[in-house]
């Protein structure tokens, strides 16, 4: 038998320079998102003694009990010992290997010093499977000297030799020798965890992490040290968010907070094993300046793990929309480090995703368009053919949605799909609320939150942790973007968050909104007088018109800031312009209190699941109006609303850009630097 060190399995590593994908000296494999697992087997009657160990030697066995028949099953006439090395998954409705999250119902984590055995959820309701890479033992031989190849070799003798049974609990990985392009490839598109690219002449170094193996992630997630927690706010029980952290040089360092991902159940368990832990001593040193708004922080001995998806690490080491994905106990807190930054690869960058996947070409709007006006033309309801091979049925495009411009709907699809390019990204990955006009502007207008039931193929819905409405829609495609505009909802209404951490805002709005009797120009002064304050805290702000009558002035936040944070410092500016122009401006929330000729400084559009009309989103105004992005040298020019249509808003791209996407690639504002600024 093995010894409890032979258990432990070799570790690759995250490389600073890009992998190669095509390279004959190594071989290419999935990645996984699943738990390491070292698997012996021994011959035993009726079936053969299964045992399972984590990469940190503990024992897993009782946790699978599904995976343990099933390899007991597939090597029921096993003769001599083996040692397998691979990885323990998830499975989703398909039986395909699903994320860590979906495993973290399968595996119970415990509090140290506290005993408990129990699973969340039985086999039956959460399969998962063993999927085997190596092979460290057969018989008597070792082999963990030989070649990774030659290994390989028996690891495919012993999946020949032996069926694997009909329940697919037990495979073995897809393996590719010199090229690794169309690995790649499929990993892209069916959003692969990443690859593992390995020496193929690499002998298995127990217990140690080497070069000879590399991680090639194609998302980041990555484990983080749960230091505490904050109090929770609206109408969230137990905690607001976790406090991460993780291991530099410099000892345990600050990452940034977790608020969105959990269940309420998880929120239960979790708040359990927080309070055991709770200690008056922060882990950390200095302790860190935390940007939640919701008191002081609830500090925890930082023994427990999470499983944290992000999309990048700041330049200040803070986590950038982390979702939480559960706890594990395969890995010590004492060896969890901060990530360094994912490599691209080195023989494959076309390859990579784009930011809005999706995004049409020029030659693919110009289809659309083409295919629109013959619908219109001819009144007939139609298919649209999509750039992506799909389809999506249109219907009523003769009607007219804008009268005192003889606007119809075809004019509206039109124009959202000539538009895509730039307000996909804006929407991309952002729950959506339609305001729905289904006779035009004049007539009676209605809020949608829920997403149509059933919604068509390739249209994006989501259930939301914790939500009263069961699915919305989520922005980010072509198609779900047109299916809005074919259900009469002309303007696009994201939230302030992202799927990836809902409880935070990454941006924010005050919204200038003109009481009866006040004129645009009043608008514009208001504007100024927010560039001023916003530049005195050394906070950029981004205006853009509302595409009716008001103006929006957004302002991007870091990764994790609670709403809280961002609807308060957006009231302290609302609050300061008030008072330094009462005649103009007001912040009274209730109109019949607010005077005629008053600009109404709303700050209260910040509220999780609020929203506000999105950079070019076409808008109900009587002029087919246009939300449009303005520099603040445009705002002291003082246009007028009807400057920017669903017209004039092209040859105005060609000209300015894309003035929106500084906002988007801003890292976010330090507001806890402008409140010190203020208090000064």
């Amino acid at each position: 038998m093995f010894s409890a060190k032979d258990l432990r399995p070799m570790l690759a590593t995250l490389p600073a320079s890009p992998p190669r994908l095509d390279d004959p000296a190594y071989v290419y494999e999935p990645k996984v998102d699943g738990i390491r697992a070292i698997v012996e087997v021994l011959p035993h009657k009726p079936q053969p003694s299964v045992q399972f160990w984590s990469r940190n030697g503990n024992e897993k066995t009782h946790q699978f009990p599904d995976i343990v028949d099933a390899i007991g099953s597939w090597l029921k006439k096993l003769t001599q010992p083996v040692v397998l090395d691979g990885e323990i998954v998830a499975l989703d409705e398909e039986m395909r290997p699903a994320s860590f999250q979906r495993l973290q119902h399968r595996i119970h984590v415990t509090v140290p010093g506290y005993r408990s055995s129990k699973t969340i959820l039985p086999p039956q309701e959460q399969p998962a499977a063993f999927i085997a890479f190596d092979l460290l033992r057969e018989g008597d031989t070792d082999l963990r000297a030989l070649p990774l190849t030659e290994r390989r070799a028996r690891l495919e003798a012993l999946f020949t030799k032996h069926k694997p049974p009909a329940s697919d609990l037990v495979r073995i990985t897809p393996h590719v020798v010199g090229d690794g392009e169309a690995l790649h490839a499929q990993a892209v598109t069916e959003q692969w965890e990443g690859l593992m690219v390995k020496l193929a002449r690499s002998p298995y170094r127990t217990a140690k992490r080497s070069p000879e193996w590399l991680k090639f992630k194609l998302n980041k997630q990555d484990e983080f040290v749960v230091c505490g927690w904050t109090a929770p706010g609206g109408t969230r029980l137990h905690f607001g968010s976790l406090i991460l952290g993780a291991r530099t040089p410099e000892g345990l360092t600050y990452a940034g907070e977790v608020g969105t991902g959990f269940s309420g159940s998880e929120l239960e368990r979790l708040m359990k094993m927080l309070t055991k832990l709770e200690t008056k001593q922060s882990p950390f040193t200095p302790v860190p300046k935390l940007l939640s708004a919701k008191g002081a922080p609830h500090w925890v001995k930082p023994v427990l793990v999470a499983q944290v998806r992000y999309t990048e690490i700041t330049d200040d080491g803070r986590l950038r929309h982390p979702a939480y994905l559960g706890l594990r106990d395969d890995k010590k807190a004492s060896e969890v480090t901060m990530p360094v930054p994912s490599p691209e690869p080195a023989s494959t960058p076309r390859r990579r995703p784009a930011a809005t996947p999706g995004v049409p070409s020029k030659g693919d709007i110009d289809a659309l368009v083409s295919q629109l006006d013959e619908f219109e033309r001819t009144r007939k309801n139609g298919v649209l053919r999509l750039p992506d091979g799909d389809t999506m049925e249109v219907t009523n495009l003769h009607k007219v949605f804008w009268p005192a411009i003889k606007k119809t709907k075809g004019d509206l699809l039109r124009y959202y799909a000539k538009i895509s390019p730039y307000i996909l990204p804006v929407i991309d990955n952002r729950p959506l609320v339609m305001k729905r006009l289904p006779n035009g502007v004049d007539g009676p207008s209605f809020y949608q939150h829920r997403a149509p039931e059933p919604a068509p193929r390739g249209v994006r819905v989501a259930t939301l942790p914790n939500d009263d409405v069961p699915a919305r829609l989520v922005g980010g495609s072509l198609k779900t973007l047109l299916y809005i505009a074919q259900l009469a909802s002309i303007s696009m209404d994201p939230w302030f968050s992202t799927m990836d951490d809902l409880d935070s805002a990454d941006q924010v709005a005050i919204d200038l909104d003109p009481q009866p009797g006040a004129t645009f120009d009043h608008i514009l002064d208001c504007a100024e007088w927010v560039e001023e304050e916003l530049a005195r805290v050394k906070v950029a702000g981004f205006p853009k018109t509302s595409g009716s009558e008001g103006l929006h002035v957004f302002i991007p936040l870091p990764s994790g800031t609670p709403y809280e944070a961002g609807m308060l410092f957006c009231q302290i500016i609302a609050t300061m312009i008030a008072a330094k122009h009462p005649k103009v401006a007001t912040v009274e929330r209730m109109v019949k209190r607010r005077k005629n000729g008053t600009i109404y400084v709303d700050y209260l559009q910040n509220i999780q699941g609020k929203t506000l009309a999105c950079a070019y989103s076409a808008r109900g105004s009587a002029f087919a109006g246009v939300s449009a992005p303005l520099t603040w040298k445009e705002v002291r020019q003082r246009p007028t609303p009807q400057d920017f249509t669903i017209d004039s808003i092209f040859p105005r791209l060609e000209t300015v850009g894309d003035l929106w996407a500084k906002m988007r690639a801003h890292s976010g504002a330090d507001l806890l630097a402008a409140i010190d600024t203020l208090r000064t």
